[in-house]
């Protein structure tokens, strides 16, 4: 909490001495409009992450099982840090320095030099670097979803998109289906005696729904609905 603090009170000041503009660029006020980009982007990540995980049991002939052993304090201190993870994550990768590079250099290229410094940055947050197979499936995880958040960001003028998209995904990732730092959650998976592993087919099938199924619903939420202002 004390880091994001000091990296919004740092965002301003970057901002101040860049532009002269406040905090408030970033789209940090409520709105109704905003709340509504938060709740839509919640929706699509939070369902894309409960389709992915149930077709991966269904899968693989396993089941899920509440956790006996879960508590109240545990589960709202873990929505707690998830939270904070992803909000750091959204000031530094889509908040004053994304604003400035929109403004510097054009739209497409600040969404991809974001994306590529979020997917560069999840190398080092994992402790994968130097492995080469992981760090490239990391790689296309995490730009590819970069370009999303960055995207959301540039169309809207605000965080609470990218943000709900980005918490969304690593609410239900890690709390509810306890795949994450946190470990055993709400969740856990249970293996079955008719467990069977994927084959490459199912395993491409499901890297290009985690990769492609959230951002294309976006777009087309964009496109279709007053989601935002204007054309995307």
């Amino acid at each position: 909490m004390l880091m994001n603090i000091v990296l919004i009170l740092v965002s301003w000041l970057v901002l101040w001495l860049v532009y002269k503009k406040h905090i408030g660029v970033l789209g940090l006020m409520p709105t109704a409009k905003r709340l509504k980009q938060f709740l839509v982007g919640f929706l699509i990540t939070s369902t894309c992450c409960v389709l992915y995980f149930l077709l991966v049991a269904m899968v693989e002939n396993d089941k899920w099982k509440l956790n006996g052993a879960i508590t109240v304090k545990t589960v709202l201190a873990s929505i707690l840090w998830v939270t904070n993870s992803v909000l750091f994550e959204e000031l530094i990768f889509r908040g004053a320095l994304l604003y400035i590079l929109i403004r510097k250099i054009g739209k497409t290229k600040a969404i991809l030099i974001s994306a590529a410094a979020f997917g560069i940055f999840h190398w080092v947050n994992l402790g994968i670097w130097g492995n080469l197979i992981p760090m490239i499936y990391i790689f296309l995880l995490t730009a590819t979803w970069g370009v999303m958040f960055a995207w959301a960001f540039a169309i809207t003028g605000s965080l609470y998109l990218p943000f709900a998209l980005h918490f969304g995904w690593n609410l239900f990732n890690i709390v509810v289906f306890s795949s994450g730092p946190l470990r055993d959650q709400l969740l856990i998976r249970v293996k079955t005696g008719a467990h069977q592993d994927m084959n490459l087919g199912y395993s491409i099938v499901l890297l290009l729904l985690q990769l492609l199924l959230a951002p294309a619903i976006l777009y087309l939420a964009a496109r279709k609905t007053n989601l935002v202002k204007g054309k995307p």
